[in-house]
């Protein structure tokens, strides 16, 4: 029996439709309408199976598929992560032992992964093509339902982890992608703060165990206990489908019953996800964290306080946490965080509200705090709260913070993750603890409208009150520096594993030494051409010979290049004013990177920062500045520069204009005690992102000693320009007349009308209509005149090794080929698919054991490998070197380079939203790309054939002999290889 279900028109065309389905096999629960994500929205179950399916049909050419699974963990062995790997290792249908790997290389998804929350386990994909989106679907539900995990434990040991022992007189170790991963994750003392805060909160939950994997405790994972957890939890009664765009629902629906939810029945699964008891009072934890023994342990101290913020089916509550965290404390010059400031407690202060679990948590940290500063950094939140509860907080910062929300709500611009996909996790946080509310945060208009109507009446003071000031469930966390705490428990591990080895047998030893080379000959031994061929593809002809095209209709204002990407953008216009610093000298470069983080953030002659952060949001989607280069195809001429962006509805343009305006040329740079609040909490996240994301540190360092446009990255966002911004704060007494001086004259330089090109990317006639006001705008600019700096950046050659207390290494290997006489060639876009998903992937992730592993190519002439979260450097540095080998004898059917050559196109054909079609646009016209160029660049890459790909050796070669190396990482590891080096130093 069909049941078919009418539906309003999805776009105003039409007389609405039907969408189909058969009763016998599932049953509908709900239906509605989503107005907002134009999407008509479906609940099934599953009659047989009880398995959940939410559809969101509408045009979006975009498709998502998910199955995700309740995952709540019971320890902290990270079963749940072990498993979201492992069972993407090879399953009955598809026995490759990469099925990922080879739909990574070998698909057109615009998407593809796995992820594991503190609750929940989810896999989602996404394609534009509809027979590539089915072919990944099932590889993805075979997978998750008929893994290879119980006839190959050496996924487990692989993916896990196993001991490692490669003679009798070798050191035992521990290693598996997933230890190492989690080593590196908590190697990073912001993300070891939140995981520390959420266990604090509720401890007698899953949430009080790291469904992640704790470094100290995976090991205690077994194997029976890893296929335990699948068999458990890993059944379509525990599993929740999501089905996203414009496809076939019906067939799909047909599809799952018929391959896999038919051949199951409904069972009891226990995965409900507890709730904690409220605390009768707030908790204090203490916990540690490494530091390296060059760094000082004054006020190094993180301070946390964590509130417990109801449930995230609180539908109003969820969405009013997020504005008040605005005007609270995100928004600069927010009053609390200025509060703790003004009290000197912590050089950088922050919040982070998680309401994607079963009872949220708001959080307020104090960042390079002191120990004895926990009282008072808990009076002064409270004082603080309390006065704003009694006099009323801002109401202009509660509207800014609820018209900023909306926005980004409303342009749904995700970058390059699918808008279905993040429809689809956003689902989640309300229907993984309540089968009957998967819609209830996608619809959001009338919580918006709602919150704005609360802003006149005590609504958000009196959720302050109840949660942030009379709630009991609470916590405080303390985070105090160790010296060298890494090595300490490095040793303790060696010692741990020494006293192991010891009480083994010599029969127990040897079965270990062969279980290591067994693993290690399974890890070398790839999957039979039958494998591989179970895994469906397309062929070369599915590929588009178009190119994206590029929207580019320039004009002269006043003397000034415009730029009008004329683009359907639904009323939001995008405007870039991005000016060449062609006028500022080398050595005042760092403060053009300083000026893009003082700008905006800093008192004007007429609105000081907090007034000024409420009135960017209260009519844009946000101003901000940021700095780029740009290097010309034609001649290798370089431009940095650095804009002035924001988006707004059309209308609010010329608002923001003035806004710009103002900023760039009223702003207050004499307000010393600002200035420095700025530099404090600017050094604190530049150390964070150092070492969060170490291998974009050691790549850039790396390269910015032989590439110019690296250089200007460097000194104005990398190492370099940290140590400038540490000595800035560090003798901030003595230079902060410098320091104003400095910005005025770089601001003088840099906002001048011959240094300006502008970018607007919407529809021409929203251009047409904005154009006097830019015009204006244009006219008033300060004229300019000035003759260019003379450059002469050095680019020095020094092989570094940069220390820290991190557990993990981030290795990078860089180097030019052009300069050898080689020229980029689009098959290198191919070599680069090759490279992350076969000989790094084989060599560095599964026989190295590190997280992952990338290498890229220029068309100017530079190449860079990388490895991240990665236990070794000298191994990895020589897998590096022997891929001019693997290149040069590179052999591959003409099946395998499909594959490849289809995993490059998936990646280059991803969907573009009209910001990035513009953003695309301008950056090919200041580089001098053109269609025809990206036309015979993508034609070539599309031929690319095994020949092509070993006639690469030679560049690959270039950039190995330049021999450009830099690592980040632990300490110990560093100083033991420090023959690699021409340099070890402390990172920080």
């Amino acid at each position: 029996m069909f049941v078919y279900l009418f539906c309003e028109p999805l776009t105003g065309r039409g007389k609405g439709k039907y969408m189909r389905f058969d009763s016998t096999k599932y049953e509908l629960i709900q239906k509605t309408r989503i107005e907002e994500l134009q999407s008509d929205g479906y609940y099934l179950r599953h009659i047989q199976s009880g398995a959940r399916v939410v559809i969101l049909e509408n045009e979006d050419e975009n498709k998502v598929f998910s199955i995700g699974f309740r995952t709540p963990p019971t320890d902290s062995t990270g079963v749940p992560h072990i498993l979201e790997h492992s069972v993407l290792c090879g399953s009955e249908k598809y026995p490759a032992k990469e099925p990922f790997v080879e739909l990574a290389k070998g698909s057109l998804n615009t998407f593809l992964n796995a992820m594991t929350y503190p609750d929940k386990t989810v896999y989602p994909i996404a394609s534009c093509n509809d027979t590539d989106f089915k072919n990944i679907m099932d590889v993805y539900m075979d997978a998750v339902l008929h893994p290879n995990i119980y006839t190959r434990k050496q996924i487990f040991m692989q993916e896990g982890w196993h001991y490692e022992l490669e003679n009798k007189d070798a050191p035992l170790t521990y290693n598996g992608v997933v230890y190492n991963e989690m080593k590196g994750a908590f190697s990073s003392p912001d993300d070891v703060l939140i995981r520390y805060c959420l266990n604090s909160l509720y401890p007698d939950t899953s949430y009080g165990m790291e469904s992640g994997g704790d470094p100290e405790d995976i090991p205690n994972l077994t194997y029976e206990e890893f296929l335990g957890f699948h068999k458990k939890l890993y059944h379509p009664s525990n599993s929740y489908i999501y089905l996203y765009g414009n496809c076939d629902m019906e067939e799909r629906l047909e599809y799952l019953d018929k391959e896999y939810l038919s051949k199951y029945s409904v069972i009891e699964v226990d995965s409900e996800i507890a709730a904690q008891k409220p605390f009768d009072e707030m908790k204090r934890v203490s916990v540690d964290y490494s530091i390296t023994e060059d760094e000082s342990l004054v006020s190094k101290t993180y301070l946390a306080y964590n509130a417990s913020i109801d449930t995230s089916l609180n539908k109003e509550l969820y969405l009013a946490f997020q504005i008040l965290d605005y005007a609270l404390l995100s928004a600069p010059g927010a009053p609390v965080k200025q509060a703790l400031i003004d009290a000197g407690i912590g050089e950088d202060v922050y919040s982070i509200y998680e309401n994607g679990i079963k009872q949220p948590m708001y959080t307020i940290v104090a960042k390079n705090a002191s120990k004895e500063q926990e009282e008072q950094f808990l009076k002064i939140i409270r004082d603080t709260l309390t006065e704003l509860v009694e006099k009323g907080i801002n109401k202009a910062s509660l509207m800014a913070g609820i018209n900023s929300d909306e926005f980004y709500y409303r342009e749904a611009d995700f970058g390059r993750t699918p808008k279905g996909l993040m429809y689809g996790l956003n689902m989640m946080d309300s229907w993984l603890y309540d089968d009957d509310k998967p819609f209830l945060l996608l619809g959001l208009n009338d919580t918006y409208k709602f919150l704005k109507e609360m802003v006149e009446t005590d609504y958000f003071e009196q959720l302050v009150d109840k949660y942030l000031i009379r709630n009991t469930h609470s916590s405080l966390v303390v985070l105090n520096p160790v010296v060298n705490l890494t090595s300490m428990k490095d040793r303790e591990a060696e010692k741990k594993l020494c006293e192991y080895k010891q009480s083994l047998s010599d029969e127990e030893i040897t079965r270990i030494i062969e279980q290591t080379k067994a693993l290690k000959q399974y890890q070398m031994e790839r999957s039979t051409p039958e494998e591989v061929g179970t895994i469906p593809m397309l062929s070369r002809e599915d590929i588009s010979r178009d190119v994206q095209p590029i929207y580019n209709s320039i004009e002269e204002i006043c003397g000034v290049t415009v730029d009008n990407h004329d683009i359907y953008t639904n009323g939001i216009g995008y405007l870039n004013l991005s000016f060449d610093i062609a006028n500022v000298a080398d050595i005042d470069i760092p403060y053009v990177g300083l000026l893009t983080n003082v700008i905006g953030y800093i008192n004007t002659a007429k609105h000081s920062y907090d007034e000024l952060s409420n009135e960017v949001y209260m009519h844009t989607g946000g101003i901000f500045a940021d700095f780029n280069t740009y290097q010309r195809l034609d001649n290798k001429e370089i431009s940095a520069r650095i804009s002035m962006k924001t988006k707004a509805l059309i209308e609010k343009i010329p608002t923001a204009l003035d806004l710009i305006r103002e900023m760039m040329y009223e702003s207050c740079y004499d307000d010393h005690k600002r200035l420095k609040e700025i530099l404090a909490e600017l050094k604190s996240r530049l150390q964070s992102r150092f070492i969060s994301s170490g291998h974009v540190t050691a790549r850039g360092e790396c390269m910015s000693q032989f590439s110019l446009t690296a250089k200007y990255t460097a000194l104005t966002s990398g190492i370099p320009f940290y140590r400038f911004v540490s000595d800035l704060y560090d003798n901030f007494d003595s230079k902060k007349t410098e320091i104003t001086d400095k910005l005025l004259a770089v601001t003088e330089q840099v906002f001048v009308k011959d240094r300006l090109i502008v970018s607007f990317t919407a529809e021409h006639n929203d251009y047409v209509s904005i154009k006097p006001k830019l015009t204006a705008f244009i006219d008033e600019i300060l004229a300019g005149g000035m003759g260019a700096a003379q450059r002469d950046l050095k680019l020095e050659k020094n092989k570094l090794g940069y220390k820290t207390a991190s557990q993990v290494n981030y290795v990078a290997r860089c180097g030019r080929f052009d300069r050898a006489g080689y020229k980029y060639d689009a098959s290198l876009k191919v070599l680069s698919t090759i490279m992350s998903y076969s000989y790094l992937w084989d060599n560095v992730r599964v026989m190295g054991g590190a997280y992952g592993c990338m290498s890229g190519y220029t068309v100017n002439g530079t190449g860079y490998f990388v490895s991240y979260r990665d236990p070794n450097v000298s191994n990895t540095n020589e897998v590096f070197e022997k891929a001019v080998d693997y290149v040069r004898n590179f052999e591959a059917d003409e099946a395998e380079m499909t594959r490849y050559i289809l995993g490059t196109f998936g990646d280059m054909d991803t969907p573009l939203n009209p910001s990035a079609k513009g953003t695309r646009s301008f950056d090919f016209y200041l580089r001098g790309v053109t269609e025809e160029y990206l036309l015979e660049d993508r034609l070539k890459a599309l031929n690319t054939h095994q020949e092509d790909i070993r006639a690469l050796a030679p560049i690959i070669e270039a950039i190995m002999q330049d021999d450009y190396l830099c690592v980040v990482g632990n300490g110990d590891k560093i100083t033991a290889e420090q023959e690699l080096f021409d340099e070890v130093t402390n990172l920080l």
